[in-house]
């Protein structure tokens, strides 16, 4: 029961999150989504140690062991849109790739980056203790 308790309250943290994002945005006329900004400030509270990876890991654990069942819905929604398929489904398509490959691509850039200046620091510290 007390389990069932905290991870509800750290859902429920990342709830407010999420809606401090979504206000966040409106109020401040931003171009990006409010649930972007959202997971952007909750990176930023946990980089900086001001939220603990603690106060919210079992409700976050839970959210994600369950995430397919939050597609559902989605899922349901995307079957009364067969005719924009068949209309635009190449489209949508490319759209979709294009998208996917600029992600892949992003990533690898920023984790080849990342793994170099990482080395680069060892390499540094390596030489300066020698």
């Amino acid at each position: 029961m007390k389990k069932a308790f905290f991870g509800a309250l750290q859902i429920g943290l990342l709830w407010v999150i999420y809606e401090i994002g979504l206000e966040a945005v409106k109020m401040l006329h931003l171009p990006i989504p409010g649930n972007v900004f959202g997971m952007l400030l909750l990176f930023l509270l946990l980089a900086t140690g001001i939220l603990k990876l603690q106060w919210i890991d079992m409700g976050a654990t839970w959210i994600l062991k369950h995430l397919s069942f939050f597609f559902i819905p989605i899922s349901v929604g995307l079957m009364t849109l067969g005719t924009v398929f068949i209309h635009e489904g190449l489209v949508l398509f490319l759209i979709l790739a294009v998208s996917a490959a600029a992600g892949i691509l992003g990533t690898g850039i920023s984790a080849q980056f990342l793994a170099r200046s990482s080395e680069e620091s060892h390499e540094q510290q390596h030489s300066h203790s020698l």
